[in-house]
């Protein structure tokens, strides 16, 4: 299978230190990451990371939401898997998933979060498409503006790709 690399290993490093640095000048008060699974795994661990080399040591609470389920064409329910629950009740939640393609997915989590109680929500991203259409935008992205169907950095192709290091269109 042929794959066109967009961004490599260095420059998703790069991306996720400036944003890391972004989160706690613009969002200081952020006290609960809540990673989607299974896209934002990869990004999540990284930016977790560099937030905490940055002086912010968040918990993290995770959700598993699918709409996408192993193909390249989202369907119309989105699947709850796994659901943060109570623990996100009066916090400040950091949402981080790997793509915004549409936003039906994010918007389903922050729904969710708002649902049982979240007292504030930011998103970040490894990549918003940042369609006309999109139900939402990222208030954090490492990348913008790529309008294909991307693999590798957690995201898949139809449940392949999701450990390559770099970021490609499929």
């Amino acid at each position: 299978m042929s794959r066109t690399t967009l961004f490599g290993e260095q420059d998703i490093a790069v991306q996720v230190a400036r944003v890391a640095r972004e989160i706690i000048r613009h969002s200081p008060g952020v006290d609960l990451a809540v990673p989607v699974l299974t896209g934002a795994f990869v990004f999540a661990a990284d930016l977790i990371r560099a937030l905490a080399r940055e002086g912010l040591d968040l918990p993290v609470e995770f959700m598993s939401l699918s709409r996408y389920r192993n193909a390249r064409q989202g369907h119309g329910e989105i699947l709850v898997r796994l659901n943060a629950g109570e623990s996100v009740k009066g916090r400040n939640i950091l949402l981080v998933d790997g793509v915004l393609d549409h936003g039906h997915t994010l918007d389903k989590a922050r729904a969710l979060l708002r649902d049982q109680g979240a007292a504030s929500l930011v998103i970040a991203v490894a990549l918003d498409k940042q369609r006309d259409n999109a139900l939402l935008r990222a208030d954090y992205a490492a990348f913008t503006g790529i309008d294909a169907f991307i693999v590798g950095y957690g995201m898949d192709d139809a449940g392949k790709g999701r450990g390559l290091p770099y970021i490609a269109r499929a």
